[in-house]
């Protein structure tokens, strides 16, 4: 498992995602990255996911990332 935030986000894509995202910039990645971190910290409702299913936890929140993208 990557250690790094833009290796952890990208696990955390599904693989359709994961490749439309790294096929952005390298700036871009690393931003959403950060949000992605910041997603992760902000939301309780995440923190109670994280505790039963860490990487369910980190896909959801890569999710509302790139939902937020697209609106």
């Amino acid at each position: 498992m990557p250690s790094d935030p833009l290796g952890r986000f990208l696990t955390a894509l599904g693989p359709e995602h994961r490749e439309a995202v790294g096929a952005r910039p390298r700036q871009e990645q690393e931003r959403l990255a950060a949000a992605w971190e910041r997603e992760l910290e902000a939301d309780d409702e995440l923190d109670t996911l994280d505790e039963l299913s860490p990487p369910a936890a980190e896909a959801e929140a890569a999710r509302r990332v790139l939902e937020r993208e697209t609106d």
